[in-house]
């Protein structure tokens, strides 16, 4: 999505993002806290960035091609 100016950097959903959409957060410069605009998820920069790290989790071997023998 595009950068619209909500907050220094938008990013995305850790809750959202889970089920494979790419909502952008709202920023409130006031209480530093980042709050989804379709779901109930709430949290400092910190939280939203590790779990956006946890869910990147799940694509980490989409590139790699696995071999039957691997699996032995």
């Amino acid at each position: 999505m595009a950068q619209l100016g909500k907050g220094k950097l938008n990013y995305r959903c850790p809750l959202c993002f889970m089920r494979d959409l790419d909502i952008d957060m709202f920023y409130n410069k006031e209480t530093g806290i980042y709050s989804c605009i379709r779901c109930q998820f709430r949290g400092t920069e910190e939280e939203v960035l590790k779990g956006n790290e946890d869910v990147r989790m799940k694509y980490k071997a989409m590139y790699k091609r696995f071999d039957k023998f691997d699996f032995d």
